[in-house]
């Protein structure tokens, strides 16, 4: 499984995907934060913290995290390559969670640059250091939990394709509805009491409650239970082979 992992990081860091999307990132992030004159500027906003960034990234990991995800399985049914991995001493749960990690890991990376937005506004406070470490702290491992969730669904829906274009558009669209979906739905009047409920249902409302530096054990177990809801799925696609 480690093989396995580190071939799929070395994948992305090496490869024009990985860099595109690193690059990407950041750009659109440091742009938002530093140079558009838009509500999210932090030096026309006036105050010390760096709230831009987690309100921003989830919406450029809905398009990001599809184009990292998109040829983990696919591209592996479209060349052959997959009956080999099968093949190999490893349960479909360890090719899984390789593939998982290994995303993951280079959504993390390109999260680590952006300390240094952290670093300026510590710096440019008045006084200086008036900053909510604490709540940005917290920020981040919300962060990190989303595009975990992302990931698993970018996962599962190039299990269910040989085309990395149609693994593309299935994980940003599933990824969209879980993220936003959910709060649309809770919007209509139709649902009555229980909209507060539906709106739970979705990984907005337990990303902004992290998002306020509060890390809730209702919200941990929200995401890691919708992590593994697309594993195991992405398991059962990848078992259908058999049937």
């Amino acid at each position: 499984m480690l093989t396995l992992f580190r071939r799929e990081l070395s994948s992305f860091l090496f490869s024009l995907t990985g860099f595109i999307v690193m690059a990407v990132f950041l750009s659109v992030i440091g742009l938002y934060l530093w140079v558009f004159p838009v509500d999210l500027n932090i030096l026309d906003y006036g105050y010390a913290n760096i709230n831009g960034l987690f309100i921003m990234a989830p919406w450029v990991f809905l398009f990001l995290i599809p184009a990292i995800t998109m040829r983990s399985l696919a591209e592996e049914k479209r060349s052959g390559t997959i009956e080999m991995l099968l093949t190999k001493p490893l349960s479909d749960y360890q090719i899984i969670f390789a593939k998982f990690f290994a995303g993951l890991s280079l959504v993390l990376l390109s999260l680590i640059p952006t300390l240094l937005f952290y670093l300026s506004v510590h710096q440019l406070g008045l006084p200086r250091g008036n900053i909510d470490a604490g709540g940005m702290w917290g920020s981040y491992i919300g962060l990190l939990f989303l595009a975990g969730a992302f990931v698993s669904i970018g996962l599962f829906a190039s299990s269910l394709t040989d085309n990395q274009i149609i693994s593309f558009l299935l994980a940003a669209i599933l990824s969209a509805f879980a993220y936003t979906g959910f709060e649309i739905l809770a919007s209509f009047a139709f649902l009555g009491q229980v909209d507060l409920w539906v709106q739970s249902l979705g990984i907005r409302h337990h990303y902004v409650s992290m998002s306020r530096g509060v890390i809730d054990s209702r919200d941990v177990i929200y995401f890691l239970g919708l992590i593994a809801l697309f594993l195991v799925l992405t398991k059962l696609s990848l078992e259908s082979r058999k049937w």
